[in-house]
């Protein structure tokens, strides 16, 4: 075993690697900065831009645009390699980091986060592109066990990070610090993109291919609009969200593979489950927060520590899967049962009797169950992708991630809204995480068939 992990750790830090394996952090660290820090920040922001009817806004526009950099980056590539897209991806983001730092407007700003968006879903789904060509596949449970592990400094310190420049400084720093790290990236990823080169497709391509930014866009235009809706419940949000689905429906049915909405066994059921059992636990961790200040009284800061917790156990459990041997679809499924668990522990924080402290250990475990199934779930959409569908199936766990957390935490905004308050949420809560504990205990069972 020792000589094994020994092994598996210098693969990704061997000579020809350790520049793109830095890079793969790097510019995932930088893009979960800014996703973390966004909130501590965007107070001031929409105070200085005179934009408090926009305030949740730019979330919204981040949200969508990822959803149609995600699957262009797919397409982009499948038929040319993912060198493109690891070259306008990041630069996007740059330039809309560098718009969102000097806009003296609310719109200038959302231009900003539109590029933000495009250029972060370009990226991701480029650097999964990558990680399958340059590293063996016994050595990708690492490489993604690298991206969840950039994720733990952010949520550890971008918030607290954000709250000191934009009170010390600026806000406008929150954006433009990133910008030349962001550059650093792209440079270290130079030699490897060389390597690499822009493979030539022969093909000819889809005859139908303009149909795909038309689902792109149909899809960013429901998921905005979901979310919408469900941040503000009404009568009126009710019949925006049923447009939605109208329009989210069919766009799916070409930007998912076939039978993933009804789980089909295999590739279909592998990507679904990034969309269920993300859905679950950024659903069940919104309401987290409100419960501990709404119902016991604590302060922001300490009810948002759980959250840093749950970042913890992910990065843990994340690198210990990816030192040791193991069948993805297993870790999936314990993944799917930790989550369940977790979920149905956050029960007995809801009331005011219940024992505040027990979201610290539950939410660590909520965290290692996401730290075993994502990068499992990651490496083996990989293993069952065809050599020209890699990119369109990592575009289709983004967006199976994010539709499943857009829907599922509408879904408590809206029993929040129906059976409760914000001010008492108990009796939307108790009812929405036994639910979610339902869904994941579903996935468990759903992910286990062969």
């Amino acid at each position: 075993m020792t000589s094994t992990t020994t092994s598996r750790r210098s693969a990704l830090w061997a000579p020809d690697r350790r520049f793109v394996t830095l890079a793969l952090f790097l510019l995932v660290t930088l893009a979960a900065f800014e996703g973390m820090s966004l909130g501590t920040a965007l107070p001031t922001i929409v105070a200085d831009l005179h934009g408090e009817s926009m305030y949740s806004w730019p979330f919204v526009a981040f949200l969508a645009a990822s959803v149609v950099g995600t699957v262009l980056s797919g397409r982009i590539s499948d038929r040319w390699g993912p060198v493109p897209a690891l070259v306008v991806g990041p630069l996007l983001f740059l330039a809309g980091l560098v718009i969102a730092g000097v806009a003296q407007t609310m719109v200038v700003l959302l231009v900003g986060r539109v590029l933000q968006g495009v250029g972060s879903g370009a990226q991701v789904v480029a650097l999964y592109v990558m990680i399958a060509q340059v590293y063996p596949e016994r050595d990708r449970p690492a490489a993604f066990g690298v991206l969840s592990a950039a994720w733990v400094i952010p949520s550890l310190v971008g918030p607290t990070v954000a709250g000191l420049l934009t009170q010390h400084l600026s806000w406008r720093w929150v954006f433009l610090s990133l910008a030349p790290l962001v550059a650093v990236g792209v440079l270290m990823l130079t030699p490897v993109l060389r390597q690499l080169g822009i493979r030539r497709d022969s093909s000819g391509g889809d005859e139908r291919w303009w149909l795909l930014p038309l689902a792109a866009v149909g899809a960013a235009a429901g998921l905005a609009s979901l979310t919408w809706a469900a941040q503000h419940p009404s009568l009126g949000s009710a019949g925006v969200a049923a447009v939605a689905l109208a329009v989210l429906v069919p766009a799916l049915r070409h930007l998912l593979p076939a039978g993933t909405l009804v789980g089909r066994p295999g590739l279909p059921m592998t990507i679904l489950s990034r969309g269920l059992i993300a859905g679950v636990f950024f659903s069940v961790e919104a309401y987290v927060p409100l419960t501990l200040s709404s119902v016991h009284g604590f302060s922001p800061a300490m009810a948002g520590l759980p959250l840093t917790l749950g970042s913890l156990g992910w990065s843990a459990a994340s690198m210990w899967q990816a030192r040791r041997e193991g069948d993805p679809q297993v870790r999936i499924r314990n993944g799917f049962l930790l989550v369940a668990v977790a979920a149905v522990g956050i029960v007995v924080i809801a009331p005011d009797w219940g024992p505040p402290w027990a979201v610290v250990p539950l939410w660590l475990v909520a965290g290692a169950g996401m730290g075993l199934a994502m990068p499992s779930i990651s490496v083996r959409t990989i293993s069952l992708s065809a050599d020209g569908e890699q990119g369109a199936n990592s575009a289709a766990l983004q967006v199976c991630d994010m539709l499943g957390s857009a829907c599922l935490i509408g879904l408590g905004g809206a029993l929040i809204g129906a059976l409760a308050s914000t001010a008492h949420p108990t009796a939307a809560v108790i009812p929405f995480d036994l639910l979610m504990a339902g869904v994941a205990l579903l996935g468990a069972v759903l992910v286990s068939r062969k």
